[in-house]
């Protein structure tokens, strides 16, 4: 098992790869976003994961972003290299804003609110 140097690391991404998201290019957006790191040289800035499921099927596919702790939602291959760009800014990626974070997981609109209780 690899075991990466983690210091500088200034986000890690989630990218949601479970069953909805595959469908829904998750391995694809997966592929984008690391390639975007590597040609933006922010291999040692950017970590990504690939997770499975996340909760948020109908919102694939779905990265989230921490320590900011930001759920993105419809995330495309082309919008996943847009959001690697932004992220080396300091800034979001607002047209696909699920949650934002501060203090607590707050929806950034109505859908976003909405969802299945858990049992």
């Amino acid at each position: 098992m690899t075991t990466w140097n983690l210091q500088g690391t200034v986000s890690h991404l989630l990218i949601c790869n479970g069953s909805s998201c595959k469908k829904h290019k998750g391995e694809e957006v997966a592929e984008a976003i690391e390639d975007e790191i590597e040609k933006q040289g922010a291999q040692s800035l950017i970590h990504t994961t690939v997770t499975r499921c996340n909760g948020r099927c109908s919102d694939s596919c779905v990265v989230i972003a921490y320590p900011e702790g930001v759920w993105y939602k419809e995330i495309t291959p082309k919008s996943a290299k847009s959001l690697v760009r932004k992220h080396l800014q300091g800034e979001r990626l607002e047209d696909h804003l699920l949650y934002t974070y501060d203090g607590q997981l707050m929806a950034a609109d109505d859908k976003g609110a909405k969802g299945k209780k858990k049992k």
